[in-house]
């Protein structure tokens, strides 16, 4: 029998609430940079493990550092003066049976591979990298030696996920995504992909603060940029009216809403290149931001700050034991499929908390809190009980959804 336990929140759902605030960091930010590279060299390695071994074995590569470079910049084209340089960090098994794994050599060319098919001006070949993987405690590295379909968890730890989105959440992820989009970047070139956008909701007024360099090579002079400036913060515009009239209303509280946006509010003309936001590469961190893993968005795409959120990084983290990874993102699913198929919730909180050593599909708690449109609690906890169970019971195949990178983490 698992800790199950389902309560009625009694609380109005974050779009009724007067302030809501929410960010989005997108592609080439240097924090989602670090989190996007960590992860995928956790599903490589994941690969790597099963394919030798047929199981995975110990690794946690969830410590990761982006070191801001410095450039030249100049209208038409700069240059790079210093290369960035990419830290890569923690733990993973190197030999088991005989057999090696080439760990430095696999988060290098992952890494490569991520900047090349993400950055457009970005050359792989031109970081530096510095790779501080080290093997594993014996202690950690034991649990897996335990065998078992069924880890035990690594760590005592707690997470938290939530559905469903709320209209300004949907509303600033899915404008990062459009401006990084291929289909943008392919008109307006002249966009960088470190774009951050930061959306404040004050009663039934929204308003995006977007965060955007240009490309130093797009952009001729500083009167260029203030013209292609006005044609990025239009199309701005135009997205956020589109999509309030697609996607808000069917929420009350953001009924007819017309939202407004700002773009590279630091801006002052008449400095030249210092009263402008320009990239040579299109990411700050060639010489103004480092990054670093956990410091991007949450699971879910987002960091909102009205909700209660994990403090774990999921990023890089192992799939089979790591509960900062898989009870992160099972929180948010088991909290999707609660709002989806239970009738009557209009807003669920999921909360799980581990213990380390014990099987990771008996929590210490699983627990469900749920904003009921009407109704009683009674009508309802037994179908969300039988949910958080049968995702608990399943959740070696979603392990292996982590493991195969079919999970996105920001």
């Amino acid at each position: 029998m698992r800790n199950i336990a389902i309560e009625e929140l009694r609380a109005s759902e974050i779009y009724r609430q007067k302030v809501e605030v929410v960010e989005r960091k997108g592609v080439g930010h240097p924090d989602y940079i670090c989190d996007a590279i960590m992860e995928q060299i956790s599903v490589n390695l994941s690969q790597e493990y099963l394919e030798a071994f047929e199981t995975i074995l110990h690794y946690n590569v969830d410590k990761g550092m982006l070191v801001a470079g410095e450039v030249e910049g100049k209208f038409g084209g700069g240059r790079v003066v210093s290369p960035m340089r990419l830290i890569f960090g923690d733990r993973a098994t190197f030999e088991a049976d005989g057999i090696e794994i080439d760990v430095p050599s696999l988060a290098i060319d992952t890494a490569k591979d991520w900047f090349l098919e993400n950055l457009r001006f970005v050359d792989p070949e031109s970081l530096c990298y510095q790779v501080e993987i080290k093997r594993g405690s014996e202690e950690l590295t034991d649990i897996f030696a335990r065998g078992g379909e069924i880890l035990g968890a690594n760590d005592t730890s707690a997470a938290v996920g939530y559905a469903p989105l709320s209209p300004t959440e949907r509303f600033v992820f899915e404008c990062e995504r459009y401006l990084n989009s291929r289909k943008f970047k392919k008109e307006y070139p002249e966009s960088g992909e470190d774009i951050k956008v930061m959306g404040l909701r004050h009663k039934e007024n929204v308003h995006l603060t977007v965060a955007m360099p240009l490309v130093d090579r797009f952009v001729e002079s500083e009167e260029d940029y203030f013209k292609k400036k006005i044609e990025l913060h239009e199309k701005i515009e135009e997205f956020a009216a589109e999509f309030a009239e697609k996607e808000m209303a069917e929420f009350d509280a953001c009924m007819c809403v017309r939202p407004t946006a700002s773009l590279n509010t630091l801006d002052i003309p008449g400095r030249g290149l210092k009263g402008i936001y320009t990239t040579v590469t299109g990411t700050s961190a060639e010489d103004a931001d480092c990054g670093e893993v956990g410091r991007g968005n949450r699971v879910n795409g987002i960091i909102p700050l009205n909700r209660p959120v994990s403090s774990e990084a999921a990023a890089g983290k192992n799939p089979v034991s790591h509960i900062g990874k898989i009870y992160n993102l099972l929180s948010h699913r088991i909290a999707a499929r609660i709002y989806r198929e239970v009738p009557d919730v209009s807003e669920v909180y999921v909360w799980l908390l581990s213990e380390i050593g014990t099987p990771i599909d008996q929590p210490q708690i699983a627990t469900a809190q749920l904003i009921l449109k009407k109704g009683s609690l009674s009508d309802v906890e037994n179908e969300a009980a039988e949910i958080i169970d049968n995702e608990l019971e399943n959740i070696r195949a979603f392990s292996m959804e982590l493991a195969a990178g079919r999970c996105s983490i920001c």
